[in-house]
């Protein structure tokens, strides 16, 4: 039998703290047991090694506990550098990238590519398993061509149709390859590449795949992983809860503005197509996925219905 310390350095205190946080976890652990959560990852945290370790172990320890974890991932300032590296030049118009022939095969290569394996690596050295596929695997995302965008010509200040080029917008997901690879304990990681009914490839913004993703797999939780701690109020405050209605006035008063609109766009459109909740949650806080699942306080913004 091991004797039990009893010097100034007794680690018993410190131990029994962490099994408290286990009963504390025990409760959320068997209500998300088989259930299915949809992660988008990206921003600041994918380009630090650390965050990307904690975001891999939490990933592994949230399917070792049972629960079926889908990754989808950005990519756009890896796009951006390496078209910069190879001397093509990028527009952006209304937050989307204008992806002619030779840009979409180049996000293809970074996204589907280095970006979509690299995140499979830190998978598998957190001791999981993980497969890298992109919307056009299986025919996982069909997707439609986004309509050209007016804005004002910055010359003449006259509107004009702007071709975005191959960008699109998902219309169709087949969950039947995500279905095949969870049931078999991998954890599919998806790059926001899809394919067209013309046979395109397409670039499809990160967030707005996750979503549809989220929607078609009837998610219990939609993750949107960011560089901000979630909504916050006029007073910097974070906003723990919101539902549809509290989002558009929180819109209309200007406190929701810039980039975060179309990401609660994108976490109600989730909610009113099946997804039991979304949160917004700060990608760089270590383990901030397990301190909003298997805590009571939280740790992000709860968007449902």
């Amino acid at each position: 039998m091991r004797p039990r310390m009893t010097s100034s350095h007794d680690p018993v205190p410190a131990l029994l703290a962490k099994a408290e946080t286990l009963v504390e976890a025990l409760p959320y652990m068997q209500r998300y047991a088989g259930k299915t959560f949809v992660v988008k990852y990206g921003g600041h945290a994918m380009g630090d090694p650390e965050a990307a370790r904690d975001f891999a172990e939490d990933v592994v320890l949230m399917k070792a506990v049972g629960i079926n974890v889908v990754v989808v991932h950005g990519g756009g300032p890896q796009i951006g550098a390496m078209l910069k590296k190879l001397g093509v030049e990028s527009e952006f118009i209304g937050g989307l990238r204008v992806t002619d022939a030779e840009t979409a095969k180049i996000a293809e290569m970074v996204l589907a590519g280095s970006i979509n394996k690299e995140i499979v690596g830190w998978i598998a050295g957190a001791g999981g398993r993980a497969v890298g596929i992109s919307g056009k695997d299986g025919n996982l995302i069909i997707c439609e061509k986004v309509l050209g965008k007016r804005e004002a010509d910055p010359n003449s200040g006259i509107e004009r149709n702007v071709d975005l080029g191959f960008v699109g917008d998902p219309v169709k997901v087949d969950r039947r390859i995500l279905d095949t690879l969870t049931q078999d304990g991998i954890i599919p990681v998806v790059a926001p590449v899809g394919i067209g009914a013309d046979g395109h490839t397409y670039n499809v913004n990160a967030d707005t795949m996750a979503g549809a993703i989220a929607a078609e797999l009837g998610a219990s939780r939609f993750f949107l992983l960011t560089d901000v701690p979630g909504v916050l109020d006029k007073d910097k405050n974070l906003l723990t809860d919101l539902d549809p209605a509290a989002i558009e006035v929180l819109q209309q008063d200007g406190t929701i503005s810039g980039g975060m609109i179309p990401k609660l766009e994108t976490c109600v459109k989730a909610v009113e197509g099946g997804v039991d909740a979304a949160v917004i949650l700060d990608g760089r806080v270590p383990h901030a996925m397990l301190l909003e699942i298997f805590t009571r306080r939280g740790a992000g913004t709860l968007i449902r219905k």
